[in-house]
This record gives C-alpha cells, structure tokens and sequence, in this order.
C-alpha cells in the first residue's frame, strides 16, 4: 500500500525513524512529505542524517507563523500534494500543527488518516497541542495509542473503532540507539567538562512559558540558585525571546544550540535529572531512569509521574528547585510503554487496513 507520513517538527522525524523503517519491510510504499515546520537545519535536517533516513519527496517549506496562518498554509499545500499522489492513506505523528493539518487535508479528500501516538490528553485545553490531538484523533481511521491509557481516553470520548495498544515509537527508538549511548557520553562529557550525576539537562520551549516573560524569568532564577551545571539546548525561538525579555542567565546555565537526538539522549541517561516542557523528554528520561522535574502543571505522559520519576513544577522557583533536589526513586517495576517493536506492530497493522473509501 502506498501511504503518506507527513512531519513537520522535531519529535516527529524521530518517531518518523522506526516507522519508515517498518513501512518498507512490510512492503509498503511510502512518501515522506516535510512540512517545513522546523525549518533550521539543527532542528531538522539533523534528523534525517543521524537517522539515515530518505530525505523527503516534499519539503513544503511553510515555516513559522501564528498558528492559524501556519496550519492554514500547510493546509493547502498538503492537499495540493495528496491531491497529486493519490496516497491511500496517510500518516500524523503526535500533536503538532503539522499533525493536525496533514489529518484535515486528508481527511477532505475521504483519504484514511493513522494517527501515531493516539489518545494523549493533558486535559489543557489552554494548550494548542491539546487541540491538535483531540481533533486528529477525531480525525483519524487507525488510531494507535502508545498506553493503555490512551486507550481509555479514547473510549471515554467516544471512539472506540480502529483504536490499537501499540506500544511507543520513541521507545523503539531508544532501544535501538542505547547500546551507543556510554560510548557517546564519555566522548561528550570531557568536551563539556562535565561529570555523569553531576549536571541537570534542561529545555524549554513550550508557549506556556516562553511566551511568558515572568514565567520564563522564574525558570531562569531556578536554574541559577541549583548547586550543579545545568546544559540547555537551546531553541532559537527561546533563545530570542529570552534576549528579548532581558533574560540573563547564571554562569553555571550553559547555552548550547540544538543538538542531535543521539547526544540529547547521551547527556539525559548520565544527568542528575532532567527538567523539561518537552512531553517527548519526559518520557525518554523515565526510559532512562533518569528523575525528571517537568516545567509544567500538567502532562500527556501520565504513566511518569504515577510511578514517581516525573513531578510537575509548573514555572514556580522554589518547587523546581526542591525537585531538583529530591531522592532518587525506585525503579519501576514494569514499563508501560510497550514491547519496543511498536513501528512493526503499525507496519503490519496497516498491511490489514480496512476497506478504503473512495477518495479523489
């Protein structure tokens, strides 16, 4: 069968990786078209390389944008290339505003949607990711839940049709690339001059709090009071809002431009603890049993904090301090999210997909 992954940003390339991957083994053909929705080569084309996967058939080249003018514009070039692939189905990953334009688009045309990472809900509707996933879980015809959880969410907003346990494509991932992550830690850490427990790795990058300047001011003198290194990867929209606010940052916060997944995972398996607005690092710090401080009020990823490897701070100074510090807990018993064959699972799902309407 013949399917569309459509991606956009940067936790999309990564799940995009054990996906493509499957679809051919499966002897699916696929066509991968970029939003252009991450369009800085370190937050993209980074990807594609340290991954080796096929560079796109369509970079849209959308950009950045308010996020109706953004999802608009994605909107009508998505259709102009479905319109000329006649795909029989297509693929969103997660809860992006490339996610939900590539579900609307497709959906239009009576073309099948499979959403990866069905069912997350934070239950923000503040949050436009939330939007995102609600509607292209509404959207879709397969919907595959990385938890039981999602599952539940699902059933409790009515579908239940096409709704399938997975497991996580990001674990797939992380399985396949821990056996390199000591090895790359130890030629990162000297280059840092670091030493593994003794730092925090930090980013932020949800609106939440960088639209906000006193919450991101609030971050800011957290991160300085904390008795160890703190490397953060910083993202360019954060990095100028922050120049904008006036932001200056301690001499113990080192600044560093994005970095690959692989060193990302590297310096998150060796931290002290991670602390984070990103649901992705979340979930990668509880595979890697490393304690997690999430810079928000809520989360998607449910399972990390029942099992108490994740404490949601918000943007408050003294809470994020006092996680930082707290006891390592114990490990988890068991790991709900999955077998790590997830993108085989959906590969060979989709070899069983349902009778197709008709589509343009």
């Amino acid at each position: 069968m013949k399917f569309a992954t459509i991606v956009g940003a940067r936790p999309e390339f990564i799940q995009l990786t054990p996906v493509s991957r499957a679809l051919r083994q499966w002897n699916h053909e696929e066509i991968i078209i970029h939003t252009g929705q991450h369009y800085d080569e370190r937050m993209s084309d980074i990807f594609f390389d340290e991954n080796d996967l096929p560079a796109p058939a369509y970079n849209l080249g959308v950009g950045s944008g308010t996020h109706g003018a953004q999802t608009g514009k994605m909107l009508a070039v998505i259709e102009e290339v479905l319109l000329r692939e006649h795909p029989d189905g297509v693929i969103v990953f997660g809860d992006t505003n490339t996610t939900l334009a590539g579900a609307l688009a497709a959906a239009k045309l009576h073309i099948p949607v499979a959403h990866v990472e069905a069912g997350l809900r934070s239950f923000n509707r503040l949050m436009p990711e939330e939007l995102n996933r609600i509607v292209t879980d509404h959207l879709a015809t397969r919907l595959f839940c990385p938890t039981k959880t999602g599952q539940r969410n699902l059933a409790n907003e009515g579908i239940t049709r096409g709704v399938e346990i997975v497991g996580d494509v990001m674990y797939d991932v992380l399985l396949q690339v821990q056996p390199r992550l000591a090895s790359h830690a130890e030629t990162l850490l000297p280059q840092l001059d670091l030493r593994p427990g003794a730092f925090v790795l930090a980013t932020v990058h949800r609106p939440s709090n960088t639209d906000d300047p006193e919450a991101m001011r609030r971050i800011a003198q957290a991160l300085d009071e904390l008795a160890m290194p703190v490397i953060f990867p910083i993202h360019p929209r954060t990095r100028k809002l922050t120049e904008d606010y006036g932001i200056a940052w301690g001499k113990q916060v080192r600044l560093l431009e994005p970095i690959g997944h692989l060193d990302m995972l590297a310096l998150a398996q060796v931290a002290h603890c991670v602390a984070t607005d990103s649901g992705g690092v979340q979930k990668e710090a509880f595979l890697l049993q490393t304690p997690c401080v999430t810079l928000r009020d809520d989360t998607e990823w449910v399972e990390t904090v029942e099992y108490g490897w994740n404490v949601l701070v918000g943007s408050n100074r003294e809470a994020i301090v006092a996680a930082v510090q707290r006891p390592r807990p114990p490990l988890p018993l068991t790991n709900p999210f999955g077998d790590g064959h997830a993108a085989d699972h959906i590969a060979k799902s989709l070899c069983h997909w349902p009778d197709l309407p008709e589509h343009i």
